[in-house]
């Protein structure tokens, strides 16, 4: 016995926007019915001593702490800068 029927494929195809045919929605039927197989047989296994995990790898933060530094010297950024006035990069006007 199949455990999604051709109408149900066709409804959540219809639902998703999806134009699909005859032949499409009896290929997806068998797909979709041995997927929900392969569910099924994970409610066979025994997870009561299972500790429940939001992540595959036991990982901590990995960012550093994020403490205050100073920036670069005033001079050292306007170095490259291609045209500076009074300290400050100076760009183009874009306003009138």
């Amino acid at each position: 016995m199949s455990r999604i029927s051709e109408e149900q494929v066709k409804h959540v195809a219809h639902l998703a926007r999806l134009a699909i045919t005859e032949d499409e929605a009896k290929k997806f039927t068998s797909q979709l019915d041995a997927i929900i197989g392969f569910a099924e047989q994970l409610n066979e296994l025994d997870t009561d001593n299972v500790e429940a995990t939001s992540h595959v790898l036991d990982m901590k933060n990995v960012m550093r702490e994020d403490k205050p530094v100073d920036g670069l010297p005033r001079e050292e950024v306007l170095k490259n800068a291609p045209d500076k006035q009074d300290g400050q990069v100076r760009v183009p006007s874009i306003l009138d």
